[in-house]
């Protein structure tokens, strides 16, 4: 058998599609907008809720500062369309409509971010105004919707949401493409008391995870508070994978680089992976529909089919991120 070196850098180039990090970029600040150009969040959500104070003035402030970056910053400085998301203000808010006016006008956005989805009926409100937003723009692109879960209804409502469609299809009203995990109004709604330990968290970041994948989706974890705690981040990260979610939100630049390195394939994934690529197709070739392979230790474990489908993503999200696969045979 051989074994090349495994890079954790690889080509140093990432698929456009391959959403590990979403980090939040305050739309009130025009440096922290200026800063979101370098960073290397695989997705960067320019923000109009939480980080923004409520008042209309703040409001409105912030929605005219992030349209004019969008308008005024040279296009080959901006991010890729793909890794624009804006997080809007909830609909049940004065400031819904003005911000899916205003934001849709830019050809940059393509993805927005809705908090506080409680059922598909909120689904069908966005749905509507992308719609009617869509209708006055030049040139219209599909709008990526992630929906945000924030409270015990939307917990309930989970498949629902998680099955919605647009009823006027994907191009003129959205697609719906990933479900957000917003663990701290979700504790506010739900009277769950936060722990270190995120047992408290484990069944419905579980259902979460279950619903996006059942339909197609992305699963995005929730941020991790404790900014300044690495470690604890780290942590976070690999019990999110675990867990089934693609990737997770970060409030401060440097999470993105653990986040990037968690939620990836580790060496020793990939090179079982390659091995189990490699033998399956010695297997078959063979006329077999499993074999046996040699675990660490001793022993072996039968690889079939599932096995074969889980080795089969693990390359492939190894590829997206620019990890270098081993040769093995």
């Amino acid at each position: 058998m051989c074994v090349r070196t495994l890079s954790t850098t690889g080509n140093g180039k990432t698929d456009p599609a391959l959403r590990r990090s979403y980090l939040y970029v305050p739309s009130s600040s025009d440096r922290m907008l200026d800063k979101s150009l370098s960073t290397p969040s695989d997705v960067i959500i320019y923000d109009l809720e939480d980080s923004v104070p409520p008042s209309s003035y703040d409001k409105d402030s912030a929605r005219q500062r992030l349209s004019t970056f969008l308008s005024r910053t040279p296009e080959h400085k901006l991010p890729n369309p793909e890794r624009i998301a804006v997080r809007l203000n909830d609909i049940t808010t004065p400031f819904f409509e003005k911000d899916i006016s205003e934001i849709l006008k830019s050809p940059f956005v393509r993805t927005l971010v809705l908090p506080k989805i409680h059922s598909v009926r909120d689904l069908h409100h966005v749905s509507r105004a992308i719609r009617t937003s869509q209708a006055r723009a030049s040139a219209p692109f599909p709008i990526r919707i992630i929906a945000s879960v924030e409270s015990a209804r939307s917990a309930w409502n989970l498949g629902e949401i998680a099955s919605w469609t647009s009823e006027y299809g994907p191009d003129a009203g959205g697609k719906l493409g990933a479900l957000l995990f917003a663990a701290e109004d979700y504790c506010a709604d739900t009277s769950v008391v936060r722990t270190s330990s995120r047992l408290e968290l484990l069944y419905v970041r579980s259902q979460i995870a279950i619903a996006a994948k059942a339909f197609g989706l992305d699963a995005i974890d929730m941020v991790c508070v404790n900014y300044k705690d690495l470690d604890y981040l780290k942590d976070e990260c690999e019990d999110g994978r675990r867990l089934g979610f693609n990737g997770k939100q970060a409030i401060h630049p440097t999470q993105v680089d653990i986040i990037h390195s968690t939620f990836v394939p580790t060496e020793k994934e990939i090179l079982r992976a390659a091995k189990i690529l490699h033998q399956m197709e010695v297997a078959h070739s063979s006329q077999k529909g499993a074999f046996g392979l040699e675990m660490e230790g001793g022993g072996k474990e039968m690889i079939d089919a599932p096995m074969l489908k889980q080795a089969s993503n693990i390359i492939r999200v190894a590829k997206a991120a620019g990890l270098e696969i081993p040769g093995v045979g």
